[in-house]
């Protein structure tokens, strides 16, 4: 019977990536999802890399910081080897907060009364004064259209605007290139068979068992997403948070540039004309339907933003469940029991965190150094 080093129990994003990144250091890897790869969370994901101290959690920071620094590299070496292409955009995002936002102490730290020598340690982000300078605040020379122009298109408080220099990605490309990417660099793959148990024998692991058949390994690695709690022996805190989206056509094509995030909606153009609206957070189980009031509600909220937006027609719906973990932070690490790794809740950051989850992961499996500080995702913390 056939092995293998490792076997990756999930092909989304972040499963594809580290089998990928594995695969890259000499190690024979099999994948097993349970659906069709890259199908679930990763295709039903936005696709903005948020790197904003605002909105995400302080220990998540660096992780987050180093992983959208990546991503140029990390979508260049999935386009060459993939011979796809992946949309990366890098007009930036704008960043619209209520009044009540504004008096946020977080937000006062970051925006008003910042002592930046306290809090680089804390946001792990060396020099974050000459960042802060650049990143924030919204300014002619940040924008690609005019002061005039930009007012004229979103009907917000414009007071409250700030520009971020963040990317952001088309989540389906970038899944179906690492799909292809890791086939071409010969990871083995198996889909339509879930995986319902890892295998031990004296304490160690052996492979796993799926409902068909059982596949032998001295690592596995549990990168399952929401249903990674399903997997027995170990009952990881994992949980569906439901998101419902829709997707309009812009016209013109290139009627916005920016990602757009408010308290109400978020818009994500894509260079094609696309423009993707979001989206909810539920707690509804593993139910992926859409609801159209839902959506009507997102449509109208878009609309309201950009009025333009009206002849813009509705190509799509969807429903995505994203891996929740009691903490909304990531499980990362070894677990306790030889051989069982995790990499999983990722909640709403997957695609930003995939290549230095990949990174990291692939170093705690082969036992190497790390350059960043696990601890608040290990496994163990529940």
């Amino acid at each position: 019977m056939k092995t293998w080093d490792v076997i990756i129990i999930g092909g989304g994003i972040i499963g594809l990536s580290l089998a990928i990144a594995l695969r890259k250091r000499g190690a024979s890897v099999l994948l097993v999802e349970r659906g069709e790869p890259g199908r679930e969370a990763s295709y039903a994901a936005g696709g903005m890399l948020v790197d904003c101290p605002l909105e995400t959690p302080p220990s998540l920071q660096p992780l987050a910081t180093a992983s959208a620094r990546m991503y140029p590299e990390f979508r260049h070496e999935l386009e060459v080897e993939s011979g796809m292409k992946v949309d990366l955009r890098d007009h930036g995002t704008i960043l619209f907060l209520r009044k009540e936002h504004l008096a946020h102490p977080q937000f006062a730290t970051l925006f008003h009364t910042v002592d930046f020598a306290e809090q680089e340690p804390a946001l792990g982000m060396p020099g974050y004064k000459e960042e802060f300078e650049q990143r924030w605040s919204l300014k002619e020379r940040d924008l690609e259209t005019s002061h005039e122009e930009f007012a004229e298109l979103f009907r917000f408080p414009f007071q409250n605007a700030f520009h971020v220099n963040e990317r952001s990605i088309d989540p389906r490309a970038v899944t179906g290139a690492a799909l292809k990417t890791a086939r071409n660099r010969g990871v083995d793959i198996s889909s339509g068979d879930p995986v319902t148990a890892i295998n031990f024998s004296d304490g160690y692991v052996t492979g796993v068992t799926t409902t068909k058949t059982s596949f032998p390994a001295e690592k596995v690695v549990n990168c399952a997403g929401c249903w990674s709690a399903q997997i027995s022996p170990s009952r990881l805190p994992t949980r569906p948070v439901k998101g419902q989206m829709l997707c309009l056509v812009m016209h013109p094509r290139n009627l916005l540039k920016y990602v757009i995030r408010t308290p109400d909606v978020y818009l994500i153009p894509r260079s094609d004309g696309r423009l993707l609206v979001g989206a909810t957070v539920e707690e509804a189980g593993f139910d992926k339907r859409t609801d159209p009031p839902t959506i009507q509600r997102l449509h109208r909220a878009a609309l309201k933003l950009v009025p333009k937006l009206a002849d813009a027609k509705i190509l799509e719906d969807w429903a995505g469940l994203r891996p929740g973990t009691p903490d909304n932070l990531p499980i990362l690490g070894a677990t306790e029991i030889p051989g069982y790794y995790v990499a999983t809740g990722h909640f709403r950051d997957g695609i930003l965190l995939a290549p230095i989850t990949a990174q990291v992961m692939a170093d705690v499996i082969e036992g190497r150094k790390l350059e960043y500080d696990l601890s608040p995702f290990s496994p163990s913390r529940f």
